[in-house]
């Protein structure tokens, strides 16, 4: 497990991630890429823990995304399963088991801040903090030819990755109104959604 988890998280994090891996006794499993989802947590039928976490994310995204789902665990563990997936339980033991990751020899300095920021209330998904996600997205191996929402011209179409068409449209506090092209039907996205620009 060791080689394995080096080749996926930052050096500094790795003893670190196998003692909480062997601590909650969960099952990490790293799979191909899932478009909608960067990790899940689920409790197996015969009562195991499993962890699954896309092999495409870079060192930083797989720390947090592993995190985050073993943060799933515990927090059930501890207060039991009525508990909102991602209420303040969660974001509580999140933060805590967070922490000791969050400094200079495990994350580069300039995503720091921004970690701090993201960990003061962290949000069911990195993705949804269009800054922290844009930061960590330079980190890539593989930088894709999309665009972010955000950098689109108003009234731009784009592709998303299940083949449907959007207009982009006005901002609406934090997020773009855009309208399908087929149904007309208006759907609101974040800034940072990656989506293929046609014209």
């Amino acid at each position: 497990m060791d080689a394995v988890l080096k080749k996926y998280l930052p050096e500094r994090a790795v003893e670190s991630c196998l003692g909480l891996i062997q601590q909650t006794g969960v099952h990490l499993k790293i799979v191909n890429e899932r478009v909608t989802r960067h990790g899940d947590y689920r409790k197996m039928p015969d009562g195991k823990h499993q962890i699954t976490v896309n092999s495409s994310l870079n060192k930083y995204r797989f720390l947090i995304t592993l995190v985050h789902e073993i943060a799933h665990l515990v927090a059930f563990e501890k207060y039991g399963r009525r508990i909102k997936p991602h209420g303040k339980e969660w974001k509580h033991t999140f933060q805590h088991l967070m922490l000791p990751f969050l400094r200079p020899d495990v994350f580069p300095t300039k995503l720091l801040p921004l970690l701090a920021k993201h960990f003061k209330n962290p949000k069911a998904s990195s993705s949804t903090d269009a800054q922290l996600s844009v930061a960590l997205k330079q980190f890539d191996e593989q930088h894709s030819e999309k665009s972010y929402v955000f950098e689109l011209p108003l009234g731009s179409v784009f592709r998303l990755y299940n083949g449907k068409m959007y207009r982009k449209g006005n901002r609406r506090v934090k997020r773009y109104e855009c309208v399908e092209m087929t149904t007309g039907r208006m759907y609101l996205f974040q800034p940072n959604a990656e989506v293929e620009l046609i014209n």
